[in-house]
């Protein structure tokens, strides 16, 4: 009795190529996957952006603490005092509104405390930083 040890006949025929069904089905795949990749850089583009307000918003934040810091204690109001800047009245910052209050504490422990408070898209997002400012 002799074997057949031949290769069966879709083997035989390396040129055959890729059925249609397969093509389909690897387009269908690949698709899928594209669809995930670009809704992954979608949030990762939005995550940045409100990452780079949240900086800016910080940054400005700190420049107006290191000023008031830089004026010192005896320069500031020695009354409860809030300032605000509103919108479009920062020449650098335009989108961004900044509020700074300070408020007496024990006048015994001559020491104040100094919270600035910034905030973007119509007051919707904010970053506020505290320092307390001693004589």
């Amino acid at each position: 009795m002799t074997r057949d040890h031949s290769l069966p006949r879709h083997s035989r025929c390396p040129a055959a190529g890729l059925t249609l069904l397969e093509i389909l089905i690897t387009m269908l795949i690949l698709s899928v996957a594209l669809l995930g990749v670009a809704g992954l850089t979608t949030g990762v583009v939005r995550g940045n952006a409100f990452s780079r307000k949240v900086t800016t918003a910080t940054t400005v934040a700190e420049q107006k603490m290191e000023e008031m810091k830089r004026i010192g204690y005896s320069a500031l109001p020695m009354a409860d005092a809030m300032v605000t800047e509103d919108y479009q009245t920062m020449t650098d910052y335009p989108f961004h509104k900044r509020r700074t209050s300070i408020k007496m504490m024990d006048p015994a422990d001559a020491m104040k405390v100094i919270t600035v408070a910034v905030f973007w898209d119509g007051d919707n997002h904010s970053v506020s930083l505290r320092s307390v400012l001693g004589e």
